[in-house]
């Protein structure tokens, strides 16, 4: 049995739950039914984000049209807590919860470090997954010259994450508060940050560092849009293209904005998402 505390989630419709996963840890998910049978999102957040962090501007859209649910990654905000974070195992969360809430199938919807796990769920759980949206994402995200000087260079940072995690966290949190001035905006950063590890971030940046989905993207079979952000500095947008070029028959809808087009540029990225999830789910 999974042990299940919900209350609400303080937005209209939504619900939190705080889900034990048998074998798996404590997560925090966020809910909202939708219309009578829609289908249903997974909304998959962003390295060192939450799932409203990266989703707050989205949710009321979405959820007019869709059953939702978001999902805290491992480490970051009410993710299950762990000493070894990996991609596959936060694919394998997803669908985890998908069983706890009765969800058969589901629409993965990734963004930044959201799209490997989107495209893992697919990988290792095709069954359960019948379409998929990228956004702001890529194949991989460092070059190899790249990823062994992180390779190198990634323990140290950890250990230094776990032996001083308040200096981490708080240094984290002020390069995000830079970006807001508003005081409600930036206590509501604050309140969503408070429960992430610094040394499972560390791990996360790691394991973005290490990834590659070259090999099997082509095997993509199902219904697949790509939104790219056309001003992002973080993940290329020529990289972007290149990852719709590698999926069969995948539909590319352009945003123009930065890799935190989801906050900034929520008029854009908004309506582009919505229009992505609809052309996936109605193919």
């Amino acid at each position: 049995m999974t042990e299940r505390t919900t209350s609400d989630s303080g937005w209209a419709g939504w619900r939190r739950h705080e889900l034990e996963l048998k074998g798996r840890g404590r997560i925090r998910v966020h809910e909202a039914d939708g219309p009578d049978g829609a289908p249903t999102l997974a909304l998959l957040h962003g390295l060192a984000a939450t799932g409203p962090l990266n989703w707050f501007a989205a949710m009321p859209a979405l959820a007019r049209v869709f059953r939702v649910f978001v999902v805290d990654h491992r480490g970051h905000g009410g993710g299950i807590r762990t000493n070894r974070f990996r991609l596959a195992d936060c694919a394998d969360d997803v669908i985890a919860v998908a069983d706890e809430l009765g969800v058969d199938m589901l629409t993965a919807v990734g963004y930044s470090m959201g799209g490997p796990i989107a495209k893992l769920c697919w990988n290792r759980h095709p069954d359960r997954v019948d379409s998929l949206v990228l956004c702001a994402t890529a194949r991989h995200f460092v070059r190899r010259e790249v990823q062994a000087l992180g390779n190198a260079i990634m323990p140290g940072a950890v250990l230094a994450a776990r032996a001083v995690p308040r200096f981490f966290l708080d240094r984290v949190i002020d390069g995000m508060l830079q970006r807001t001035d508003d005081p409600a905006a930036r206590e509501f950063l604050r309140s969503e940050m408070a429960g992430t590890d610094p040394g499972t971030l560390m791990q996360a940046v790691r394991a973005l560092i290490r990834f590659s989905s070259h090999d099997w993207l082509a095997d993509i079979d199902v219904p697949t849009a790509v939104v790219i952000t056309t001003r992002d500095e973080m993940v290329p947008p020529q990289r972007q293209y290149k990852l719709a070029a590698a999926i069969p028959d995948a539909r590319i809808f352009e945003v123009e904005g930065d890799h935190f087009a989801c906050v900034r540029a929520a008029d854009r990225f908004v309506p582009a998402l919505v229009e992505a999830c609809e052309y996936v789910t109605t193919r």
